[in-house]
């Protein structure tokens, strides 16, 4: 960071910081006042453990819409549950349909996929990253297929996928909805109820305002991944089979107790002030964007600024290249951001920037308009 210069946080698309009131420290009284092993005894400690974890299970189940607690598993991170779902749920001689715009959290474990046997298709995007559902409806009409698998927004383009269009397509033909929600969990209203997807992953550090290494996983109820690993969890341990009950089916193993805990305060608090912070970042993702697009030389990734977009903003400059822009960004004003193809070849492939990837602004928690106008007047100068 340039010393002279305060940082100003861009890169909220890659984690958020900083992090809201009360997440620290909920996750310091976990280890300092809850330090047992949750569902391991029934110690004070043990039972203290348990009871945080439960809460924090019942706070983010309530911000995401999710109806029972026990449909919302606890992973390490956005990747960890997609990878569960895509291979608990997905056998050689299933076919899936994808959009053309997957996080490699998507794409790499459906290659791995594909060479066991999973037919994948694979639905073009168009310019601006976005999913028409009757492609992916004739995609589905042409053979049986056992999953949609769709990002609710690219952290690419900020494009917000029709999740509940694409739902009905998946179900009207008797497949499932896989859903990355990465992009969407705390930056968008978000009910899974009235989305309807089968799987819904979300990573707890980017929007939803939560430490790094937990994220959530909401399960539809009658959809049954296989668990991806085995082991303990805490109940009958006379059996040596894996438990069939939600969560432990998919938690074994001692699980992220201070994570768990800091996402649940995270959810309280986008629970409380949540509509607001999204109208905050909704305007700052405009202001952005229509102050980007009046610069000479510069595209901006995505909708135009008139449409819904999740508050990120990618662009490229016709001479200046990505990651002279962002090392000049920070060494002017401090301006922290993402540069490259940000884990997302197929989005640039399809927006046309695989060559030179892009400049990521990603907007979130503890930004104001002032840095907005740092970060554009400081674009301006660069590409003077």
């Amino acid at each position: 960071m340039a010393e002279d210069h305060p940082i100003r946080y861009f890169d909220h698309a890659a984690t958020s910081w900083p992090k809201p009131p009360g997440v620290t420290a909920a996750m310091v009284r976990a280890i300092e006042d809850a330090g047992g092993n949750p569902g391991r005894g029934a110690h004070a400690l043990a039972l203290a453990a348990a009871r945080v974890v439960a809460s924090a299970r019942g706070e983010v189940a309530a911000l995401l819409g999710v109806p029972d607690e026990r449909d919302l598993i606890f992973t390490p991170g956005c990747t960890y549950g997609l990878n569960l779902v895509l291979k608990g749920a997905l056998a050689p001689g299933d076919r899936v349909v994808v959009s053309a715009v997957e996080h490699n959290a998507v794409v790499r474990p459906l290659t791995v996929l594909a060479a066991a046997g999973v037919e994948v298709v694979v639905v073009a995007a168009d310019r601006e990253g976005r999913i028409d559902p009757d492609d992916v409806d004739r995609a589905v009409r042409e053979a049986p297929t056992r999953a949609v698998i769709c990002q609710h927004a690219s952290n690419v383009t900020g494009t917000i996928q029709p999740v509940g269009d694409m739902a009905d397509v998946a179900h009207a033909h008797g497949a499932v909805l896989i859903v990355d929600a990465a992009q969407a969990a705390g930056h968008l209203p978000v009910d899974v109820r009235a989305l309807g997807p089968d799987a819904y992953a979300c990573s707890g550090h980017k929007g939803l305002l939560g430490p790094q290494g937990i994220g959530a996983l909401y399960l539809a109820p009658g959809f049954q991944p296989r668990e991806l690993i085995e082991g303990g969890g805490g109940g009958d341990s006379a059996d040596t089979g894996q438990p069939t009950r939600r969560p432990d089916r998919y938690e074994s193993g001692t699980g992220n107790t201070p994570g768990a805990t800091g996402l649940g305060a995270a959810a309280r608090y986008l629970r409380e002030h949540g509509d607001a912070l999204r109208d905050l970042e909704c305007t700052l993702t405009r202001r952005l964007h229509e102050g980007l697009v009046e610069i000479p030389g510069i595209r901006v990734l995505g909708p135009p600024p008139a449409e819904e977009r999740a508050p990120v903003v990618s662009v490229v400059h016709e001479r200046v290249p990505p990651d002279e822009i962002a090392l000049a960004l920070e060494r002017r004003a401090g301006i922290a951001v993402r540069t490259g193809l940000h884990c997302s070849p197929w989005a640039h492939q399809t927006v046309g920037t695989i060559e030179t990837g892009a400049v990521r602004f990603g907007i979130g928690y503890g930004l104001t308009g002032e840095d907005v106008d740092v970060a554009l007047e400081a674009m301006r100068d660069i590409c003077r």
